[in-house]
């Protein structure tokens, strides 16, 4: 599947519920039916997702040769989906990504420890992401720290292009990007470029047999 691909569907799927059925049409011409609006709203929200998903992976595209990167992965026995998994040349551990495309009008910010977007706390989320990313490593069966969580933001623009956001629940540093700097923090870090060691593929290998495609697995 490609980046975005579930995300896509599940805005698709949302869309079609909200459509679905004669009487429930009519309400929502009649600007009524409420549950038709929050339905409308999650889609969109789903489809925004896709987009910024869409628009991480062609940034991951641009990295230097010797990366390996996956899009749209399951973990087996949880219920989400990693959006973007990066390995770099030198194996020295595994970047998990998560894409969010956020209100271009409204800067991204730390307010006392916590992520901000304009007034919006954001916060839950990135707690939410560092547990998924404790999973992940569980799942792989790798010390937590050989994994690093990166939240891309697309559209608002991160206070100084990146904040290194503390999650005490998870013993986990988030990292939170603006989209331009994704390319060049990636290829600047240790390892970040040269030829593949043999870490980096049997990384690689580790991701393929343990993580399957989001939607393909049993």
């Amino acid at each position: 599947m490609t980046a975005g691909g579930s995300t896509a569907d599940e805005g698709a799927r949302l869309r079609a519920e909200a459509s679905k059925g004669w009487w429930r049409t009519v309400l929502r011409w009649c600007g009524i039916n409420a549950n038709d609006r929050r339905l409308d709203a999650a889609a969109v929200r789903q489809e925004q997702g896709s987009l910024g998903e869409q628009q991480t992976a062609a940034l991951l595209a641009r990295l230097p040769a010797g990366w390996t990167v996956f899009h749209d992965l399951a973990v087996p026995g949880r219920r989400f989906n990693l959006d973007h998994v990066a390995i770099p040349p030198s194996g020295a551990g595994v970047i998990v990504l998560d894409s969010k495309k956020w209100h271009a009008g409204w800067p991204t910010t730390l307010v006392r420890g916590r992520v901000h977007c304009g007034r919006q706390d954001r916060h839950q989320q990135i707690v939410k992401f560092a547990g998924y990313v404790s999973g992940t490593a569980a799942a792989l069966g790798m010390p937590a720290g050989m994994l690093m969580p990166v939240i891309v933001v697309h559209g608002s623009p991160v206070a100084g292009g990146r904040l290194d956001v503390a999650v005490p629940e998870w013993e986990r540093t988030v990292h939170v990007l603006a989209a331009d700097q994704l390319v060049d923090v990636l290829a600047g870090m240790p390892g970040g470029r040269g030829p593949v060691q043999p870490a980096a593929a049997a990384l690689a290998d580790r991701v393929r047999r343990t993580l399957p495609q989001y939607g393909s697995a049993a």
